[in-house]
């Protein structure tokens, strides 16, 4: 829906679409959204939501996209086929707006969904403006349900949105970067096209176990990063390598994070991993990540 915005009429009965292979006109509401995801058989389905980019000077449009939004969620609960069994989740809406989103929460959190997501965001917003909008939702959403920020995003973005609150995450760009010969590792994001690596015989990421980075004599494919380079420029079969990696990387970062809030050691663990990203140089830091992290008891500096 967001990325056919264009192409698109947002109305009280839903969404229309103008196809975007053949110019037919579709149409996408809360009741369909709902028959669609119910049909699929998802653990976790979404309301139908109206979004608005966060860089929209428009709070008109934004106000009403978020009251709409509200609506919308009521229809789609009607709709819900299998609350017994998949898990509904609103999404909060109202820009960069902390009013709003407050205003949104209050009204969502009534209707009582299994989870909660807040939405609308990572789309260009200021990191600081992103942090101050998942902190004022997290902080008035209820503790014991699932949070969602949807969108989101890169290995720093997470670990500070943990550490603001939030539970879950999605993005493409794990994904969408590894089609670009686009590494994450523990060290930072490497662009393996870059001809310093078509002689670099050292596993993609030396911390990783993941099928990709671990040696043959332990069961794994044992990729370097010279083999990465030779392949992005000529094969897909780089970017099939590079996804598995960057996947596994998050979902190891996201497995680590929860044993450490576990283990009650998370200020310890942001450190560490802000330090290896950074080299331990602190002035590399990027200021917005210190200071939301402070906002929250976390001392990078420290």
């Amino acid at each position: 829906m967001v990325s056919l915005l264009k192409l698109a009429k947002v109305t009280e009965e839903g969404v229309k679409f103008l196809s975007p292979h053949d110019g037919t006109p579709m149409l996408l509401t809360p009741e369909h959204s709902m028959s669609l995801q119910n049909s699929i058989g998802s653990d976790i389905i979404m309301q139908l939501d109206d979004v608005i980019a966060t860089t929209s000077p428009d709070k008109e449009r934004i106000t009403e996209a978020m009251h709409r939004s509200v609506r919308w969620l009521d229809r789609c609960i009607k709709a819900h086929k299998y609350p017994e069994k998949q898990n509904l989740f609103c999404i909060i809406q109202g820009g960069l707006d902390l009013d709003l989103r407050k205003e949104c929460v209050e009204e969502m959190v009534k209707r009582d969904t299994p989870g909660i997501a807040i939405g609308g965001l990572s789309g260009g917003e200021e990191k600081a403006k992103y942090c101050a909008v998942v902190r004022t939702c997290t902080e008035i959403l209820p503790e014991m349900k699932p949070r969602y920020v949807m969108g989101v995003g890169y290995p720093e973005d997470l670990v500070v949105s943990v550490a603001l609150g939030a539970d879950m995450f999605d993005c493409v760009w794990p994904t969408r970067t590894a089609r670009f010969g686009n590494a994450i590792t523990s060290k930072g994001t490497l662009n393996l096209r870059h001809a310093s690596y078509a002689t670099d015989f050292s596993p993609v990421d030396e911390d990783c176990d993941c099928l990709c980075c671990r040696p043959k004599a332990d069961g794994g494919l044992g990729v370097t990063k010279a083999y990465i380079h030779h392949l992005t420029g000529k094969e897909t079969a780089g970017a099939h390598v590079l996804t598995m990696h960057n996947v596994y990387y998050l979902l190891n970062l996201m497995r680590s994070a929860r044993e450490a809030i576990i283990a009650d050691v998370y200020p310890a663990f942001v450190r560490e991993f802000f330090g290896k990203i950074y080299n331990f140089n602190r002035a590399e830091y990027p200021v917005w990540a210190v200071d939301a992290l402070k906002a929250v008891g976390i001392d990078l500096m420290a």
